[in-house]
């Protein structure tokens, strides 16, 4: 998949005039590539526009214009993007008590093992994207995934006569969903790109 490009990037005016429209799309775009995944996670599967939407909005939020501070916002963003076969995906984790939240990360910190794709009877575990500093005993609130399916599994993705499950094993949290008719469509999209 086409990672984003410098030359993209709009300016601040710019993409101020078009932005409502874009994040509009957006919007809609990120409905269908999201999965609830029970009552306190949810994953949205990335691509090259969410990654652009990213990447822009940053720009805009921070007010940002330095060239390497932008190179370095491109590069950060297209870690979201997955690599030829693969898929990518958000993951968020919610819980609203403060103390229930921190007890979970620490639990969720074994979740690294426990996040995968089964198309089939094919599992594709996820690879959790770790950072300088990220403590190994709990895991962050926001973690970005990579599951390495390959090309040869796209026709899976859009046959209906083909489980597609997004599923987390952990003990502490087991949920299985399937995937929906739009998210599929857009799945296979990532892995033909």
């Amino acid at each position: 998949m086409k990672k984003v490009e410098r030359a993209e990037l709009l300016s601040l005016a710019a993409y101020e005039e078009i932005r409502p429209h874009f994040r509009n799309r957006m919007i809609a775009e990120k409905a269908r590539r999201r999965v609830l995944l029970g009552e306190h996670m949810s994953m949205v599967f990335e691509n090259h526009d969410t990654a652009l939407l990213q990447v822009q909005e940053m720009l805009r939020t921070e007010r940002i214009s330095d060239e390497r501070a932008i190179a370095h916002e491109i590069e950060t963003y297209n870690e979201m993007i997955p690599p030829s076969g693969g898929l990518s995906a958000t993951l968020f984790i919610e819980y609203d008590d403060p103390a229930e939240r921190t007890r979970m990360l620490g639990c969720f910190a074994t979740l690294r093992t426990a996040v995968q794709v089964r198309i089939g009877q094919n599992v594709f575990v996820a690879r959790f994207s770790t950072h300088f500093g990220e403590e190994l005993d709990r895991l962050p609130a926001v973690n970005y995934l990579i599951f390495e399916v390959g090309q040869e599994y796209a026709a899976g993705i859009t046959d209906p006569q083909v489980p597609l499950r997004i599923e987390v094993t952990h003990p502490d949290y087991p949920v299985s969903v399937d995937a929906s008719a739009a998210l599929r469509a857009e799945l296979k999209a990532d892995i033909e790109s």
